[in-house]
């Protein structure tokens, strides 16, 4: 693999890689084919398929179960790296949406909300964003390179959907955060970005967000593996001057004004 998108001998976490389908495990697959040992987590003893599916690609790769919403889980995720490793050069902060643990939905308008049902929302999207920051970052500035990528969704920064506030309002702050951490962060060797993905094509998709991947530019949704090569070029060493943006992979469906 070319230089500029070489991992080798680096350390990676990847967090929401739960899901055989889903971003999270796409961008730890491409990481180990970069050539980067990797850590994923996600709230279920999934976790350990992916590991096991991962192995093979000639670098080392973990798994651990843990509730982001805690902050010490982040903690913990960055001392079993750094203490195996020795390391952490690489983040991907990609756990959010809703949870598998939880019956309670986090969705509705603002007047069918509760405020329990907000507080869940932005905990589960934007607190474990900041938990994970404030965890990786000090280790990657004090080794002077890090990458640090959150993954975000057009919902929020670019668009929104009906009866999703505490989402929308969530995923804006998580690029908002990134930004002010790039800022912080860039005297230091590491770079902080986020992602926007659109419609994804993963096994949780519903049918209704199937059928509006069908109305983008491109005529369908992304699939996962989409996604994880715009987050693998934000980490590699060719991205060192890319910091505190937000790249939105949506198959141009923010910009149509018109749909099929």
């Amino acid at each position: 693999m070319s230089g500029e998108f070489d991992l080798t001998g680096r350390c990676a976490l990847v967090t929401g890689a739960g899901s055989a389908t889903g971003i999270g495990f796409a961008t730890a697959r491409l990481l180990t084919e970069m050539g980067a040992s990797v850590l994923i987590t996600s709230t279920t003893s999934r976790i350990y398929d992916r590991v096991e599916e991962l192995r093979g690609q000639g670098v080392e790769v973990r798994g651990l179960v843990g509730d982001l919403t805690d902050p010490t889980t982040a903690s913990l995720l960055v001392a079993e790296a750094t203490e195996h490793w020795g390391r952490l050069d690489v983040v991907v902060h990609n756990a959010g949406m809703t949870s598998l643990t939880s019956s309670e939905s986090e969705r509705g308008t603002i007047d069918e909300m509760s405020f329990a049902q907000w507080q869940a929302s932005i905990s589960r999207n934007l607190d474990t964003a900041f938990h994970v920051a404030k965890s990786c970052l000090p280790v990657m500035s004090a080794a002077r390179w890090g990458r640090l990528v959150m993954v975000s969704s057009v919902s929020g920064p670019v668009m929104a959907m009906r009866g999703e506030p505490a989402y929308a309002a969530a995923k804006s702050a998580m690029v908002g955060l990134a930004r002010a951490l790039a800022i912080d962060c860039a005297s230091h060797g590491v770079t902080v970005n986020a992602v926007a993905p659109g419609w994804i094509e993963t096994g949780s998709q519903t049918p209704h967000e199937y059928s509006q991947g069908l109305s983008t530019p491109m005529g369908r949704s992304a699939r996962p593996q989409e996604v994880a090569a715009s987050i693998g070029w934000l980490v590699s060493p060719s991205a060192s001057y890319v910091t505190g943006q937000c790249l939105v992979v949506d198959g141009g469906n923010s910009i149509a004004e018109e749909r099929a």
